[in-house]
C-alpha cells in the first residue's frame, strides 16, 4: 500500500514538474506543422482544418496553461510572463475559431450586434474566467509592468489584417529577439504598411493603439518617432526617416481586412 502511494505521489509530481517544463513545446509543434510561412513570414495562414485535427493537443495546452496558479505565474521574470500570455491570447484564439470552424469567415461571425468575440469570458485563467480582451488589454497593456507596444505584431486575432501568427512558441529565452522580428516582418508587408513618397499608410492597428507606440519605448514619444525607428523596414531613406521624426510625412490608416486568415 505504503508502495502504491509513493509511486502515485510520484505519478502527480511529475505532472506537475510536466507541466513547468514543457515551455510551451505542445503549442510549438502545432504551430510549425500547421501555420504557413508566406514572404519569409510577412504573412501567414493558419490551418484550422489541421488545428481541428489535431484538437485534442491543443486542448491539452490550454489545459496546462489553465493549470498555472495567479502565485506562480508572478514569481516568473517579466520575459516569461509575457511569452505566456501572448501564446495564451494566440492559442485561446485558435480554439475559439474551431468552435464555429468551417462555418465563418471571419472571427466577428462569432460575435453578435451586441457581443464580441473578445469580451466572450470562455477562458479558464488563475481561477477565473476571462476574455481575450482582459488578456489583451488587462494583463499585457494594463498591468504596467510591461510598456511593449510590439506585442502588437505578436498577438493575433485570426484575420487578414493582423500580423502574421508566427509558426512557433513564444518564450522568453527568445522574447525579444522573437518580438523584434515579428514588427521588422509586420512593417516591411506592403499589404498593411506602405509609404508612397508623400504620406505613410500603415495599418489601423497604429490608429486604435496609438498612445502605446507613444509612452517612451526606446524613447519614442510619437508614433512618428516610434515607426522612424523602423525606417529601414518601412523602406524610408535617411532624410525621410527625418521628415517623419519631424512631423512632416502624413500619416494615413488603411482599412483592416477581417477575413479569416485560413487557408486556401
Amino acid at each position: 500500500m505504503f508502495r502504491k502511494l509513493l509511486l502515485f505521489m510520484g505519478f502527480m509530481f511529475a505532472a506537475v514538474s510536466t507541466v513547468q517544463a514543457v515551455e510551451h513545446q505542445v503549442w510549438d509543434d502545432l504551430l510549425k506543422r500547421y501555420v504557413v510561412v508566406i514572404d519569409g513570414g510577412q504573412i501567414t495562414q493558419a490551418d484550422y482544418a489541421g488545428f481541428q485535427s489535431k484538437r485534442q493537443g491543443l486542448k491539452y495546452y490550454l489545459e496546462m496553461l489553465s493549470a498555472v496558479s495567479q502565485a506562480e505565474f508572478d514569481n516568473w521574470s517579466s520575459d516569461k510572463q509575457l511569452a505566456f500570455l501572448i501564446n495564451a491570447y494566440n492559442a485561446w484564439t485558435v480554439e475559439l475559431i474551431l468552435t464555429k470552424y468551417p462555418d465563418l469567415n471571419s472571427i466577428k461571425d462569432l460575435g453578435g450586434f451586441f457581443s464580441s468575440p473578445w469580451k466572450n469570458a470562455f477562458i479558464p485563467l488563475f481561477g477565473k474566467e476571462v476574455s481575450l480582451d482582459h488578456i489583451e488589454h488587462e494583463l499585457i497593456r494594463g498591468s504596467g509592468g510591461y510598456n511593449e507596444p510590439r506585442i502588437h505584431f505578436a498577438v493575433n486575432c485570426a484575420s487578414i489584417g493582423c500580423p502574421a501568427l508566427r509558426n512557433e512558441a513564444y518564450t522568453a529565452a527568445l522574447l525579444e529577439e522573437q518580438l523584434e522580428q515579428q514588427t521588422q516582418l509586420f512593417l516591411q508587408d506592403k499589404s498593411r504598411n506602405r509609404f508612397d513618397g508623400n504620406r505613410l499608410q500603415v495599418s489601423e492597428i497604429f490608429k486604435w493603439y496609438r498612445e502605446d507606440f507613444q509612452q517612451g519605448w526606446r524613447n519614442a514619444d510619437s508614433l512618428a518617432a516610434f515607426l522612424a525607428l523602423y525606417a529601414d523596414a518601412l523602406g524610408l531613406d535617411p532624410e525621410e526617416q527625418a521628415k517623419l521624426q519631424q512631423g512632416e510625412i502624413a500619416i494615413d490608416y488603411l482599412d483592416y481586412d477581417w477575413q479569416l486568415n485560413d487557408t486556401p
